[in-house]
């Protein structure tokens, strides 16, 4: 089996047993990336210089006899809205085209101390904002199950390379969906961590209240590796949470006998394509022959959570963004009358349409005689919705139910009505208004060869159980990772 094709798991095993070093996995990454790139465009920046360097520091560690991490010497890519210290960190955005960080994110010390070996940083939807990957400033990325499709996004870059055999493993952030959806569209599996389970410090924030960095990976024994090294409390991050961690691929392998699966309704209702209904109802058929109960449950406010995100979510940008104003740092106007004009000049210039669309909503709903009416009801139906997931956890062990609506689109099919695109995160956002765990994970195809994802949702710090739940289908349902052909 080429290197490339290994899991994040055997890759870790050849490791520890001296089968392969870390040079020369690292360049079997690197002669694919220079095979695959200019078809897919992944990555905006790679490192190649820094990655034979850092895999030759990994294998000397091994070599001397220390006690290393387990994924010592195991190539990453994140995403580039992940500051890594003197690498730039564009956001996909002309506004940070030239931005070389002066630090480093937590998740990215605790992969560097870890040893691993840093390709790249991979394209995004502009500061994060977007389903696509068609919104970056600098190019587009494409599906690699078909390149005539959009990977999803906003992390579509770090799910289209790990589709593509471009790296084992990447890092993406998810504000409503952006790691699960760009997962389901490209074949990975990737999970959205509790809230406050992985430090944000570092993370160039969209919506502080709703993003996590997450784990995309070739399997789900792959991904609860990689959740491993990522999650602890960061004192640096106020929202990250003081607690313990256990193994969080413990459970795998335990079977799902004896555990209750919830369908809601509202994720089985219209506008869901025949394909993905028949894969997802597929699998909750598996469960159940595995020895689950799986059953249907109502959950009311869902109906609710789109609109009150993108309410919520553009408030927090628009405050978040404010600090791009052409003075501080990032995009500059050559040419100003004055200091109105300089922000005007260099925000115009800096910020994509999405970003500015989004920026505008959200000042609105903040500003007099609108907040109550949008900012604070949005607000309120946030609490409806951790109720009802409180209540349904009160009687489930976790929930079952789509990624997005469809497949993969066609690059350019939805790219001109945002209504369209904003209406494909009806199934992911209520659980980051929840700050609750969800793995999304393939399940099958549609008509058309495209992947399908189904996400497990369950309570606060259960991904454990997701896990168990996910290698159980996993293995049942036969959907093994496989290269993209290109």
């Amino acid at each position: 089996m080429s290197m490339i094709d290994m899991t994040l798991a055997q890759l870790a095993d050849g490791l520890r047993q001296g089968e392969m070093s870390s040079v020369e996995i690292t360049r079997a990454y690197l002669d694919r990336i220079g095979q695959t790139e200019k078809k897919v465009g992944a990555y905006i920046t790679l490192t190649p210089e820094m990655a034979l360097s850092q895999a030759e520091a990994a294998d000397r560690a091994r070599q001397s006899g220390e006690t290393v991490h387990p994924l010592c010497g195991v190539p990453v890519a994140v995403k580039d809205n992940i500051c890594v210290e003197g690498v730039k960190t564009t956001c996909a955005s002309r506004m940070l085209e030239d931005f070389v960080p002066p630090y480093s994110a937590t998740v990215w010390e605790k992969l560097s101390a870890a040893g691993c070996v840093l390709l790249g940083k991979t394209n995004l939807d502009e500061f994060a904002m977007g389903s696509t990957t068609e919104n970056s400033a600098f190019h587009l990325t494409h599906n690699p199950r078909n390149l005539a499709h959009v990977p999803g996004g906003s992390s579509g870059g770090s799910a289209a390379c790990v589709a593509a055999a471009e790296t084992p493993f990447a890092l993406g952030s998810d504000t409503g969906g952006s790691i699960r959806q760009p997962a389901a569209f490209c074949g990975v599996v990737g999970m959205k961590p509790t809230y406050g389970m992985v430090s944000r410090y570092g993370l160039v924030a969209f919506a502080s209240s709703l993003d996590q960095i997450g784990p995309m990976t070739k399997t789900v024994r792959d991904n609860a590796l990689a959740l491993d090294l990522l999650a602890g409390y960061d004192r640096r991050d106020t929202t990250s949470v003081k607690r313990g961690y256990t193994p969080m691929g413990r459970d795998i392998g335990r079977g799902v006998k004896g555990l209750t699966i919830g369908l809601p309704r509202q994720m089985f209702a219209e506008g869901l394509s025949d394909g993905v209904r028949r894969a997802v109802t597929h699998a909750a058929k598996v469960l159940e022959g595995l020895g689950a109960t799986v059953k249907e449950i109502d959950l009311p406010s869902l109906e609710y959570a789109l609109p009150a995100y993108y309410v919520l979510s553009s408030a927090e940008a628009s405050s978040n963004l404010a600090r791009f104003d052409g003075v501080r740092y990032g995009h500059r106007a050559a040419e100003y009358a004055d200091l109105e004009e300089l922000y005007v000049k260099s925000r115009s210039e800096g910020f994509g349409p999405e970003v500015k669309r989004r920026i505008l909503l959200g000042t609105y709903t903040l500003s007099a005689g609108y907040f109550d009416a949008y900012y604070k009801k949005a607000l309120q139906v946030r609490t409806l919705v951790i109720r009802d997931f409180d209540r349904a956890f009160e009687d489930f062990d976790a929930l079952l139910g789509p990624v997005a609506p469809t497949t993969a689109y066609r690059i350019g099919e939805k790219s001109m009505s945002p209504m369209e695109m904003y209406l494909g995160d009806v199934h992911t956002v209520p659980v980051n208004i929840a700050g609750i765990p969800a793995l999304s994970m393939p399940c099958g195809a549609d008509e058309n060869g495209l992947p399908v994802g189904l996400q497990l949702m369950g309570k606060t710090f259960s991904e454990p159980m997701l896990y168990r739940i996910g290698g159980a289908l996993e293995e049942a349902l036969g959907c093994t990772w496989k290269e993209a052909t290109l």
